[in-house]
């Protein structure tokens, strides 16, 4: 019998037997499993110690993995430190090349203006030079225009030597286009005093033969050129020989006007026996420069000529003015006396009213004493017409 739970059963009771069936089993089944695991730990020892090594190996590998971290970590910082290092190293230097790449370009800028500003000058003055290119051009073809025709020529050569004249003389020493006692009218006459007397100046212009000189490329060119000059300076000197150097009228000799100073220097220079024949002539060839210092020369002579003229005047104007001059120093003395005499009797009427001063002092001061008798007693007459007489001075 067994009792449990405060009840009794057989041992041969299912309920008892059922349970302890179990139970056996149980506990069977616990001897083998313990019998097993002792087998099994047998067996798994060799296993645990491999896992032990692996667990060791992974521990060891574990802290290298933590080292390494720790490694890539500090790499990661040192790279990261480095590059933002290098990122401000940069920055900088970017900066730096910023500001001189600005710098550079603005003075580039600054540079380019000024370049611009010098070659619109420049332009500037380009257009204006080539304007005066184009208008002397103009004046040039306009000039040869002129200088092509010969009654056009003549005036320019007439004009040129009024222009000289003018600025040379005085107005009323030379006279334009004069016309002389044989009806012939000469360019310019001069009135100089006799000797030499009055002198014409003539302009002429050869510039047919002087061209042909200058445009002559062969030998037989040249000499046909240099005959034409010869010819046609003879002539010019024949004519103004005949026409305008008339006894008494005129002076000995007449002036012939050359407009050009090449021209002047090419007949002096290839041509003296045509300036000679114009010496022989009394027909003395001149240019711009040289007609200038001849009328220069001229007009010393003119003004000196007139001073002599005017010698009688001055001697009597010279004899006025010393008359004057005695007049004056006579009114002078005159004047000189009167002063020392009015200061002479300034001085006394000074004395007079010092003493009267005093007098009327002593009058203000009831001294009734005796008074002392003055060293010098003026009449009140006296004083009165000193007075007077200075007033009417």
């Amino acid at each position: 019998m067994i009792e449990i739970a405060g009840q009794s059963y057989a041992w041969n009771d299912p309920l008892v037997l059922i349970p302890a069936a179990i139970i056996g089993a149980v506990f069977l089944l616990l001897i083998m499993a313990v019998r097993a695991a002792g087998r099994s730990a047998q067996m798994a020892e060799p296993l645990s110690r491999q896992m032990g090594a692996l667990g060791q190996r992974v521990q060891m590998l574990s802290d290298g993995q933590q080292q390494l971290a720790g490694g890539l970590t500090h790499v990661s910082e040192a790279q990261a430190a480095s590059q933002a290092n290098m990122l401000q190293l940069m920055e900088q230097r970017l900066q730096a090349v910023q500001q001189q790449m600005n710098q550079n370009l603005h003075g580039s800028a600054q540079r380019t203006a000024n370049s611009l500003g010098e070659l619109q000058n420049r332009l500037k003055t380009i257009d204006k030079a080539q304007a005066n290119i184009e208008k002397l051009s103009g004046d040039v073809l306009s000039l040869q225009d002129i200088l092509s025709n010969k009654q056009t020529r003549g005036a320019f050569g007439e004009i040129q030597l009024n222009d000289i004249v003018s600025k040379a003389l005085p107005s009323d020493s030379y006279t334009l286009q004069a016309t002389l006692s044989n009806g012939k009218r000469a360019d310019c006459l001069i009135h100089l005093p006799n000797p030499p007397g009055p002198i014409v100046v003539d302009s002429k212009f050869p510039l047919e033969a002087y061209e042909a000189l200058r445009n002559a490329s062969t030998k037989p060119e040249l000499e046909a050129a240099a005959r034409m000059m010869r010819s046609s300076v003879k002539a010019h000197i024949k004519a103004i020989s005949e026409k305008y150097i008339i006894e008494g009228e005129t002076a000995d000799g007449a002036l012939m006007f050359l407009p050009s100073e090449a021209v002047y220097a090419e007949l002096h220079a290839n041509f003296p026996e045509v300036v000679r024949d114009g010496f022989a002539a009394r027909v003395w060839i001149v240019s711009p420069t040289t007609c200038m210092a001849t009328l220069n020369t001229m007009r010393a002579v003119l003004k000196d000529a007139r001073m002599r003229e005017q010698a009688g005047a001055i001697r009597k104007e010279l004899g006025l003015l010393y008359g004057d001059v005695g007049r004056l120093g006579t009114r002078v003395e005159n004047l000189d006396r009167h002063f020392g005499q009015a200061q002479k009797d300034l001085a006394e009427i000074k004395v007079s009213a010092e003493k009267a001063g005093r007098r009327a002092k002593r009058l203000d001061n009831f001294d009734f004493e005796e008074v002392a008798p003055e060293v010098e007693v003026v009449s009140e007459p006296s004083l009165v017409s000193a007075v007077k007489s200075t007033v009417q001075k």
